[in-house]
Parts: C-alpha cells; structure tokens; sequence
C-alpha cells in the first residue's frame, strides 16, 4: 500500500469542494407523490386566487355604509335582497338599504363590500318577528328584514381578489423543497404535475475484516455490521435511495471492484471504515484506481471525524463521489449529520443546503463547561432537557467515538468553532437536532 498521510482541510473547504459535484436529473411528478422533493423549476401563478372578492364567514353581504353606527343598543335594519350560492357568483347586484345571505367562500354580489357574521344579526319574519338564524323566511325572502349589531368598515370579513396570489407573481422558486403548505398551494392554483429534483441513489459498502453480518454470531474481535444499516437509514431520512452494497474484507482488488460496481448504479457512494492511516485501510488506493479516481481531501479539521475521505470518479453519466467515512460507529454518524445529509439535499437541488436555517437549530442554555481545541470545529452530542423556566438545557454526552451510547443518550450537536478553546456554563449555544 502506498503511503499517505492526513491533508486536513477545512469545513469550509470541505463543504466548497461538495458543492463543486452536479445536483440529479430532474423529472416530473404528480404533486401527490412530490412531498419532500425539490422544484426545479419557477411556480408562476395563471391567475389571480381567489378569483373574486370571497366571504370569509357565514352570514350576510353588505354596503358598510349601510351598517355605520350599528351596535347592540342601536341596531340598523337592511332588507334581505336574495341568498348566494356558493358554487355561483350572483348576477343580481346589492341595492343601498339591503342584503344578501352568503356562506363562507361565497363571492361578494356587485355592490357589496363587506359581510356581517351571522352572530352579531337577528333574522326577522315580515311581521317584525325574529327567525332562527340563517332560516328562510316564510314566503321566501320577500319581506325579511336582517338586523344588524355591527358597524362595519369596508372590506370586513372580505378575502380580496388577487389577495392570496396575483396572476403572474412568481410564488416558488427553483431549490424549494415541497412541504404540505406547497403542495396545497401547487393545487390551489392547478399544478396537478410539478418539474423536481430526482431522488439520490445513494450506495453504503462497508469495510474491514473485522466487520460481519448483523445476524452472524460475535467473538472478541469482530464486530457486526452497524454503520451500513444506519447511514442507510439516515440517507432515506433526507429523502435519498439508499442502497446497501454489501460487506468488503480488507483486500484492495476487492474494495476497488465493489467501488466501481456500486458507483456504476449510485449517485454517491460511501465506504464506512477505511479512512484512517493504517496497513490495511486500502481506500484511499482504491479510490485512486478508480477510472478518473482523485482524492479531493483526505482529513477534515472537526471531530469526531477527522478522518473523512472526499474523492471523485469518471463514470459514464459524469463525475461522481464517493466519501469515506471513519468506521467508529459516533464518528460515522456525526460525520453524515454535519457533511453528508447536506450534500445529498445539495445533490437534490435545495438550496443553501449547508447552511441550518432558523427551525433546524434550537438555543440552549449549556449545563457545565465544555473545552475544545483550537484548530478544528467539535461537534459535541448533547442531551436536551428543560429547566424549571422552561427554557432548553444542553448537556454534553462524552464518551469515546465508537460508543452507541453516546448517540442513544443525545437529541442534538452542539458545535465549538474552529477558533474557540470551549464555552462556559450557562453559554447559550445553538443545538443541531439529531435526525
């Protein structure tokens, strides 16, 4: 095996590097199977929504010059004109002094330019006497008068037209992920299809002959195989297809065919173990006979995952990476949390991927005082509790980067930057969640 050495780089440079690789194909997709994907393309709205001025209550449409002084002490009288169907628009038009039934969703009559909910009124029959709310006076409506508790202003109770959306305006862009609200937006306004980002196929190998089936018996110095089964699972969380590739004994010829196998059905691959510098971690040599193998960083400055491998392949549908990950089963998982789940939304289209938006951290007060050394970016597991105000208390969970433990007790990271030598107790300090 060749020699080699670690050639730390940065997060930030790190994170530069994963971007430089090409977001998925796109293709079309029924908006009932589009949720959690990614637009590839500008939502322009063909219309205005609604499409005309819309009660937002049960009750009756009105002038609200009509109703000026109204209260429950001094009530106004208007007639009631006619009722509006829901399903169709009114050709008659409001006449000053008068009303029209109308439920919520229901277009606004010509002349009307506000609604009164049906609980500050009182029906009355032709000869003065009060109905039941919303009933239909004998005879039809001729003759029923609504008393009105309410002054109104113009526009009360009133969705606009073109007040939600505009015709032409621009609503989503590309690299939006598709939440339920977008959805319903994508139909309110007829996308009964939509342009996204297709899914990243995702391979997992790991490695190591120290590493067996999860269903083989175990002896002192071999281990089960933990890290394929949860980067899978924490790759299908991101929306991603994972593909588990199988087991690779220590052996180079064997670790480069299994590469190249998998990279010829996956978007990205990672090899879980390997990364170190030691006699038998063949990935970095194997990675290099790779058709257009290049190692792009060997070593990232955090931890746990100091490690890491980022390398690049020819393939025939264009460069691909693979990365590798430290085989200690914390370390793996961090390393997926911080870098690649990131990467895999990148490839998906989302945009600013790398960077945690406003409900992915959440503040937490820290319990004790935490070090950290300068030069490297720690990633720290911490439990999550709250104090006797309510608030969020971080406490770390240290523990070696093989133990399962450390992850099982944690709900989130907390990250020391590169440039301080820890925090103190009561520091308040953004928690990544652990997905």
């Amino acid at each position: 095996m060749k020699e080699s050495f670690f050639q730390v780089v940065s997060i930030a440079r790190f994170v530069e590097t994963l971007k430089t690789f090409s977001r998925t194909a796109t293709l079309e997709r029924e908006i009932a199977g589009a949720f959690g994907m990614v637009l590839a393309e500008p939502v322009v709205a063909a219309e205005d929504l609604p499409l005309m001025h819309r009660s937002c209550m049960d009750g009756y449409a009105v002038r609200a010059a009509d109703t000026f002084g109204a209260s429950e002490s001094n009530p106004t009288y208007l007639d009631l004109a006619f009722a509006v169907a829901i399903e169709t628009p009114s050709d008659a038009a409001l006449e000053p002094g008068t009303c029209a039934r109308i439920t919520t969703g229901g277009s606004l009559p010509q002349g009307a330019d506000a609604v009164v909910m049906v609980e500050q009124t009182l029906e009355m029959g032709g000869q003065g006497t009060p109905e039941a709310v919303g009933g239909e006076a004998a005879g039809g409506l001729g003759g029923t008068t609504i008393e009105i508790h309410k002054s109104l202003s113009p526009w009360d109770n009133v969705m606009l037209r073109g007040e939600d959306v505009q015709a032409g305006e621009t609503l989503l862009q590309p690299g939006t992920r598709l939440d339920g609200a977008r959805i319903g937006l994508l139909a309110a306004l007829g996308y009964s299809r939509v342009r996204v980002h297709a899914p990243v196929t995702v391979g997992i190998l790991s490695t190591g002959d120290e590493v067996v089936a999860v269903d083989q018996p175990v002896r002192p110095g071999l281990v089960r195989d933990v890290n394929s089964h949860t980067l899978a699972a924490l790759a299908e969380a991101a929306g991603a297809r994972a593909v588990r590739l199988g087991l690779v004994r220590d052996d180079l010829q064997a670790l480069a065919s299994a590469l190249e196998k998998g990279l010829e059905e996956c978007d990205v691959v990672l090899v879980s173990g390997g990364s170190s510098v030691g006699t038998r971690d063949h990935s970095l040599e194997a990675l290099e006979r790779l058709p257009g193998g290049e190692i792009l960083a060997h070593g990232v400055a955090m931890s746990p995952g100091k490690p890491t491998i980022l390398a690049r392949a020819e393939t025939d549908t264009g460069l691909k990476a693979v990365l590798g990950l430290p085989g200690q089963v914390a370390s793996a998982q961090v390393v997926m949390q911080v870098l690649v789940l990131p990467f895999l939304a990148h490839l998906q289209g989302l945009n600013h991927a790398f960077d945690p938006g406003p409900l992915e951290t959440v503040p937490a007060r820290l319990s004790r005082n935490v070090a950290s050394r300068q030069g490297r970016t720690d990633f720290v597991r911490v439990a999550l509790s709250r104090d006797t105000d309510g608030g969020l208390v971080a406490t770390p969970v240290l523990g070696k980067s093989g133990l399962l433990k450390t992850l099982l007790q944690a709900q989130g990271l907390m990250e020391i930057p590169e440039n301080r030598e820890g925090f103190t107790a009561g520091t308040e300090v953004m928690v990544r969640p652990l997905v």
